[in-house]
């Protein structure tokens, strides 16, 4: 099997993926908000979220239910539309430290679906 990712560094980034991942980290939804598309989807803990007012939602929740800190692991292109983004959360949540895998996939610039996975 060929193996056809190229890592890249943070500042690499589509700009949608790091205006998403700075929103994010600093816990500001009304900003990480504006970089997904108006029909974007994000899965994240076995459960969808379809549009930016569902996407807001989790966000308010996913900011506000625990404490948590990010570190930048790595990242990789995965072709012309799609980039993972590998962080570790280290926080107040059962189990306190975990590598999760942001799954962008991009479209005219901005996030049209997200899978967030260990």
């Amino acid at each position: 099997m060929t193996d056809h990712t190229t890592p890249l560094d943070a500042t690499d980034l589509p700009g949608a993926v790091k205006r998403y991942l700075k929103a994010h980290n600093e816990h500001d939804v009304s900003a990480a908000s504006t970089a997904p598309a108006p029909d974007a989807t994000v899965v994240d803990d076995g459960e969808t979220y379809e549009g930016i007012p569902a996407i807001e939602r989790w966000l308010g929740r996913a900011t506000s239910e625990f404490t948590y800190t990010t570190t930048f692991l790595g990242a990789e292109h995965e072709g012309p539309d799609r980039r993972t983004v590998t962080q570790r959360l280290e926080g107040d949540f059962p189990g306190g430290t975990v590598d999760l895998r942001y799954r962008f996939t991009l479209h005219q610039g901005l996030i049209s679906h997200l899978t967030i996975a260990p």
